[in-house]
């Protein structure tokens, strides 16, 4: 089992490693924002952009290209917990399980929300977490990202680093979280249906939500994605 002293070694890593200043300067440039983008960013003001969901919807992807689209950080949570416990998810989970694995991912994301405005990608298992959903709300906006069963069986075939995936019936599997999760995962300020469709489509759909969460008028079609 992972002792206290690991935990509170990985805990003042993460404090070391990161802070506003370096979070700034790793920020994906892009384009400046438009009005529409400007305001989304007063509403957000400190809080962060925090994408749920199942393993395979995509929230690394659709949380890079928001991030760009915002000029915003971007942080994963999981390359968060891998950097500083210089170990893989699988490698966590085999060594000392999932429950271990899952209070470590806790203690990260709340260390990391501390540092907003930024867009942040979650594990599929950390907004089931109530500590970690009521940081969440204190510290940001959540976003669903909804997918239908055949897409994420069709991603994660695809890849073999999915420890809760090691099953002779994977589908099975997803079955299971979907009806154990997506219960949770409603409960999120922001649903967006996910899908086969490029990312900057997807990505673009986030903001128009996000955007109607918080009051603001549409995104104007100028300055931004077109398909």
């Amino acid at each position: 089992m992972l002792g206290p002293l690991d935990a509170n070694g990985l805990f003042m890593s993460i404090r070391r490693q990161r802070g506003p200043k370096k979070q700034l300067m790793n920020a994906l440039q892009a384009n400046p924002p438009g009005e529409t983008h400007a305001a989304l960013l007063g509403r957000l003001g400190s809080r962060s952009i925090v994408f749920v969901g199942l393993m395979g919807a995509g929230k690394t992807a659709i949380g890079r290209k928001v991030s760009t689209m915002l000029s915003l950080p971007f942080i994963d949570s999981d390359q968060e917990i891998e950097s500083v416990s210089r170990m893989t998810v699988p490698e966590l989970f085999e060594r000392y399980g999932e429950t271990e694995f899952r209070a470590l991912e806790q203690r990260v994301i709340l260390r990391v929300l501390e540092n907003g405005p930024q867009v942040l990608s979650t594990g599929g298992g950390a907004f089931m977490n109530a500590q970690t959903r009521e940081a969440i709300t204190a510290h940001g906006v959540s976003v669903w990202l909804k997918a239908e069963l055949d897409l994420l069986m069709d991603r994660v075939s695809k890849k073999q680093n999915r420890p809760l995936l090691k099953n002779p019936d994977p589908r099975a599997v997803l079955e299971r979280l979907m009806s154990e999760r997506y219960p949770v995962y409603a409960t999120s300020d922001v649903t967006v249906p996910t899908r086969d469709d490029r990312k900057e489509v997807i990505a673009a759909e986030v903001l128009e939500a996000l955007c109607r969460h918080f009051g603001i008028d549409e995104i104007a079609a100028t300055g931004e994605v077109r398909p």
